[in-house]
């Protein structure tokens, strides 16, 4: 079955359905999702689904461009990712696309999360616009390598694809890839191993074509897959196949 490897239950857009929403994705042949959190305030929901459907996973993390909110501390990101069905710290990153400098605060937020994730040993979900080359630099400097992770919702250059990948982490592609004036995201779809990806929605966000401008939700990340079969030239099955597996090598799934 397919995985969302990135999707936000806990938004109100999803939330006020939940039923609905893993019904459908269970229709869909969607047999896993990935609910992942942007700010601690949310966390408690994200998690109280996750322990009461086993389809659902949960991250703890507070997104980069994200104000007004508990500012994460090592230590209460530790603690929060020792809990059951915690697979992820993040989403954390950089995002440069709608904040002016000075931003060395949202530099310092991404450090703590990636001390965060080495120390309670988990893999991190990593967003960045508009803000690749700092992005992989605190990375390297703050040893990301060592615990892995994704880039998730991809939109960056073939080059960023191929460092990430060599840091040790995998690639993820949401409906962006099969809007028509994505052409050199597609070419960056094609060009990667298959063994390096995954795919997600980012609901309730970004939703693929045919539903693009619609609430998107964990059942529409069947669209993805297919435009990424026909980009690698080969099937969807082996696309199933290969992101359900390459999620589980991500988030460390084949240990338990």
């Amino acid at each position: 079955m397919y995985v969302d490897s990135h999707c936000h239950l806990a938004f109100p857009e999803l939330a006020g359905d939940i039923d609905g929403v893993l019904a459908r994705m269970a229709a869909a042949g969607v047999g896993h999702a990935l609910s992942v959190c942007t700010r601690l305030e949310e966390f408690e929901p994200i998690h109280a689904l996750a322990l009461r459907d086993e389809r659902i996973f949960a991250s703890v993390g507070v997104h980069p461009d994200t104000g007004g909110t508990e500012e994460p501390t090592v230590r209460r990101l530790v603690e929060l990712a020792a809990r059951p069905r915690v697979i992820a710290v993040g989403e954390t990153g950089l995002d440069y696309y709608r904040l002016p400098e000075p931003l060395d605060w949202q530099r310092d937020r991404f450090r703590v999360h990636i001390r965060a994730a080495r120390e309670a040993g988990k893999p991190l979900i990593i967003h960045t616009r508009a803000a690749a080359a700092d992005t992989l630099r605190i990375m390297r400097e703050e040893r990301a390598g060592e615990v892995g992770g994704v880039m998730h919702c991809f939109t960056e250059s073939l080059e960023v694809a191929r460092e990430a990948i060599d840091m040790g982490f995998f690639v993820s592609f949401s409906g962006i890839l099969t809007f028509k004036n994505a052409r050199e995201l597609q070419a960056v779809a094609r060009a990667l191993p298959l063994g390096q990806l995954l795919i997600e929605t980012d609901a309730p966000y970004l939703a693929p074509v045919p539903y693009r401008g619609r609430t998107n939700e964990p059942a529409f990340v069947i669209h993805v897959a297919e435009k990424l079969a026909e980009l690698q030239g080969t099937s969807t099955d082996r696309i199933e196949a290969a992101t359900t597996g390459n999620f589980s090598r991500c988030f460390n799934l084949l240990k338990s």
